[in-house]
């Protein structure tokens, strides 16, 4: 699954879970964007030690500027675009509440950074795929929409529409040979989801309901996003590919 040669962007991708995909991509060859709100460096600076290539870009993904901007400076400096991987997205932190508590400012926060994060960045980069003459789109959702996690409904419909969005956008860009597909995590423990006050105990529940009786970290998901983003998975596409050691099947 060798992505030498290829160019990827991972959107949230300066710390986290989209570190790991950023990391596990420059390893398998790729040069990879960076593209966060957040300062990208340090996950810059690890590629870059290891042998890789990357280059950060400041980029809201809910802004539509900003997003097409990140891409034309992608394709300026690596000459095209692969790959990408829609990361970026609000959990951790958010505070869990009944729906009826959340308000109109929440919901529309959530579902403008991942949901409108992911179209917006979706419609940047098919121009630059389609000039490739191929490309892989790989949405993140999460498995928490497939038994529908209570308290956390803004997150789980933005995860939900996402899901919906790889499938009917497949149906789309197909005939310019991109694959768009979702990867879906289960509770995940990055550093910042680590920290949120509840996560302790919601993990050991779900570790419970595993076939695999552990706890998920972003390495376990950086296999599927390789085989996802490499020529491997050239005739894949539409899917949704749970990944939380079994707790969801479908």
């Amino acid at each position: 699954m060798s992505l030498q040669g290829k160019v990827a962007i991972v959107t949230g991708a300066a710390g986290g879970i989209g570190q790991a995909y950023a990391k596990a991509l420059a390893a398998a060859g790729a040069s990879v964007v960076v593209a966060d709100i957040k300062d990208g460096g340090a996950t810059v600076a690890a590629i870059t030690a290891a042998g890789g290539l990357a280059l950060a870009l400041a980029c809201d993904v809910s802004d539509e500027t900003s997003s097409q901007a990140m891409v034309r400076q992608a394709v300026d400096h690596f000459g095209g675009v692969d790959v990408l991987v829609n990361n970026a997205a609000m959990f951790a932190g958010v505070a869990v509440k009944p729906f009826d508590l959340i308000s109109v400012e929440e919901w529309d926060h959530m579902m403008a950074v991942n949901v409108r994060g992911t179209f917006l960045c979706c419609r940047a980069v098919v121009p630059a795929m389609r000039e490739r003459g191929k490309g892989k789109i790989i949405n993140v959702s999460s498995s928490t929409i497939l038994y529908g996690t209570p308290l956390l409904l803004h997150y789980v419909t933005s995860k939900g529409a996402v899901m919906a969005l790889t499938r009917a956008l497949a149906r789309e860009v197909g005939r310019w040979n991109i694959c768009v597909n979702s990867i879906a995590p289960g509770i995940t423990l990055s550093d910042a989801v680590k920290e949120h006050p509840r996560m302790a105990k919601w993990d050991a529940a779900v570790v419970q309901s595993r076939c695999i009786r552990r706890s998920e970290f972003p390495e376990d998901l950086t296999g599927t996003i390789l085989y996802l983003a490499s020529d491997a998975s050239d005739f894949v596409t539409g899917q949704f590919i749970t990944v939380d050691g079994g707790t969801s099947m479908h």
